[in-house]
């Protein structure tokens, strides 16, 4: 039997006052406890999850309920005694026990019966009225608008109906349970409550809170962290663009003050400070990972996976077969799709595919900026998860990435808010940019950022598989709606806000850009977002040093800052290096020995291409793709097309900088995603099936009744 707190719930509903008199405050009333099990050592979601209840360690360690024994009946399944076969009702029962959710969840997310059909029975059974909120209106809605982004996540939303107020929950893990529980023992409570799908509630909600979730999604960096946000000042967008135009004028006027050969001098040592950064991260040994335990089902925590789409119609279908092949309890999986108000092309391609219970499709606000940080945003307020990931549109992430995932975060520590996985391109054929694209990421990816990770510096984050610890993602601001490398800065305000990043061993496949012109805008807006994180931090020089130490500051101006300059100074030191060469070389056999300038310069872009080259090749042969290692001997040229898109980023900055340049996918032939397995649950029941098929005892095939 389970036991749970419903004492508390029933003076909730009733409307019975605390001690002190006082009527519990709305973050109060949401979180309830009902049906929290006993030696749950499983994560907490977010706040409503269960319908709230006390919050634990992410580790484990649970309130001194009890879900009984694996045999226990589950009072969830009482409503479909007559709809489906008890034979499948008990393998539900005992999947629900080995997950520690309701019984009723394995059913909808294994497709055994939809969410509307049981949620009639459930009703009918507990004589509850379900609410469509066809005819519900904001007034109805006690909220303020500040609270209903936790609603979004809790699934639990008051209503005042004819002067009482009800709770509409939208069940979710243990829900059905408690309800169940609670009814049975104080009936008096059935007035106040009312069920709801989750989809009616979030559009609901995502409808009459639209301004809040809004405000939450492109204004609540800037609101409560204003020091570090790109946020445009309140000011004429003429004299944005001048400001910002004049301070970029300003320090390129500047070197033309001092002398040339102390300028060159010193974007010459900058340049040869950021190779050599690299140089040592990519070298420095670190320690193997601790050896991980593979947890336990019933350890795993509810997992919001987000991608954010824009114009990727040709991308959907694989990326939602490459999301349900993850290694993970459907049950627990909570994955949300965001896509632009405009976007009709990719919204019709997501109505084409099959519905699916963990799978839900949000709309972003039609707000400026119209960019993916904002759209995450938005999503984060209804994730139901512990742990947040993100994804891209043409991703294809290792199966058993999100559980790799969740044994980094406990070997790390709950100072780490943040690892990494690997980015691979598996677009290889096209052409040499896409080859190109693969030696960078294997560098980049497997080799630079984790040893940035073991000096306990800063991370860059890529703007794909990042995954989070939900409550510090949001405790933070999220992500910056208004900085387009927004992976970038989440990085470094992590760091200066007292947690660390690291990586994991695990790879999501993406697809390269295959044309000069799709790779150039791609490229632009990196370096683009890259001046906007530099200038962001830099606000507060002193400041920055005192958060994150003078690793963080180096960190900072070397690999940001270094990575815009050095492309930006690339020709400039290149010509002055040639022709140099070239004067000397008529007059003097040891003319690197003769000019330290031009030794200099050479030595800056030699080092430049060196490191480039020698990270490269070390991540392709780590990859075992060394076959492509000759299209390194083209860096010199690829530094030049990085150059153009540093001017480009340059001038897109003055003009535009919150402008989301948008990458084109799913125009490449790659291998076909790893096929989505069917569930080992129903693997299994078919099995049982089978062994039992006779014709007394065959279970009927389930059905849901209208």
């Amino acid at each position: 039997m389970v036991v749970t707190d419903r004492a508390g719930l029933h003076d909730t509903m009733t409307g019975r006052r605390g001690d002190d008199g006082a009527t519990p405050s709305w973050p109060e009333r949401l979180r309830f406890p009902v049906a929290r099990p006993t030696g749950f050592s499983g994560h907490d979601d977010d706040p409503g999850n269960d319908c709230g209840g006390d919050h634990r360690d992410d580790r484990g360690g649970g309130p001194t309920d009890s879900v009984g024994s694996r045999d226990d009946t589950t009072p969830e399944l009482d409503c479909l005694r007559h709809v489906l076969a008890p034979a499948l009702l008990q393998a539900a029962a005992r999947r629900g026990y080995d997950l520690q959710i309701g019984a009723d969840r394995v059913l909808i997310h294994h497709g055994l019966i939809d969410e509307g059909s049981y949620l009639r029975h459930l009703s009918h059974a507990l004589s509850l009225d379900i609410e469509e909120f066809d005819e519900r209106r904001r007034a109805d809605c006690p909220l303020s608008d500040a609270q209903i982004p936790a609603a979004a996540a809790a699934g639990i939303t008051p209503l005042r109906l004819n002067g009482d107020l009800v709770w509409v929950l939208a069940p979710q893990r243990l829900t059905s349970r408690g309800l169940c529980l609670l009814l049975a023992r104080f009936p008096e409570t059935r007035p106040r409550l009312r069920l709801s799908s989750a989809i009616a509630q979030q559009n609901f909600l995502a409808k009459y809170g639209a301004s809040a979730l809004t405000e939450t999604s492109c204004a609540e960096l800037q609101r409560r962290f204003p020091a570090l946000s790109a946020a445009p000042p309140h000011a004429p967008l003429w004299r944005q663009r001048l400001q910002r135009g004049g301070c970029v004028a300003a320090v390129m006027v500047l070197p033309l003050c001092l002398d040339p050969e102390v300028t060159t001098a010193f974007l010459a040592i900058w340049f040869i400070g950021f190779a050599g950064l690299r140089l040592l991260a990519s070298l420095w040994p670190r320690r193997a990972p601790p050896i991980s335990v593979r947890r336990p089902d019933a350890d795993l925590p509810v997992y919001t996976v987000v991608a954010a789409l824009y114009r990727e119609a040709d991308s959907v279908g694989p990326l939602v077969e490459a999301l349900e092949a993850l290694d993970y309890p459907p049950e627990k999986l909570d994955l949300i799709l965001v896509i632009e108000p405009d976007d009709l092309f990719t919204r019709a391609a997501l109505a084409r595919l099959k519905p699916r219970p963990h799978l839900r499709v949000l709309i972003a606000p039609a707000v400026a900026p119209k960019t993916k940080p904002k759209a995450l945003n938005y999503a984060l307020a209804f994730a139901r998860g512990s742990f947040i990931a993100v994804f891209d549109a043409e991703d294809r992430p290792d199966p058993g990435q999100l559980r790799a995932a969740l044994a980094a975060f406990d070997g790390a520590g709950r100072e780490t808010a943040c690892v990494q996985a690997s980015l691979c391109i598996d677009n290889l054929t096209h052409s040499w940019l896409s080859r190109t694209f693969l030696a960078e990421y294997a560098g980049q990816f497997d080799l630079f950022l984790p040893g940035l990770a073991a000096l306990g510096l800063p991370l860059p984050l890529g703007g794909s598989s990042n995954h989070f610890r939900t409550d510090v993602l949001r405790a933070i601001g999220a992500w910056d709606p208004h900085n387009v490398t927004e992976d970038a800065d989440l990085g470094f305000r992590l760091a200066r806000l007292g947690y660390r990043c690291g990586t994991f061993a695990s790879t999501t496949y993406e697809e390269a850009p295959l044309t000069f012109g799709n790779w150039l805008r791609q490229r632009s807006r990196w370096m683009k977002g890259w001046i906007q994180t530099w200038e962001v931090h830099m606000r507060h020089p002193l400041r920055l040093w005192r958060e994150t130490g003078i690793g963080g500051v180096l960190a900072l101006n070397l690999l940001l800052g270094g990575n815009v300059l050095s492309a930006l100074a690339y020709p400039l030191l290149l010509m002055i290096a040639l022709m140099s060469a070239a004067d000397w070389a008529d007059s003097s056999p040891n003319w690197l020995a003769a000019d330290t300038p031009t030794a200099l310069h050479w030595l800056a872009i030699s080092s430049g291409v060196a490191s480039t080259i020698v990270v490269g090749l070390l991540g392709l042969v780590r990859r075992r793709q060394w076959r492509h290692a000759g299209v390194l001997m083209l860096t010199p040229l690829y530094w030049l097309c990085l150059s153009i898109a540093a001017w480009r980023a340059l001038a897109h900055y003055v003009w535009c900088p919150y402008r989301w340049d948008k990458t084109q996918h799913g125009v490449a032939s790659r291998p076909h995603p790893l096929a989505p397995k069917a569930s080992a649950w129903r693997r299994r029941w078919r099995r049982s099936e089978a062994a039992t098929d006779t014709a007394s005892d065959r279970p009927q095939p389930p059905r849901a009744c209208a």
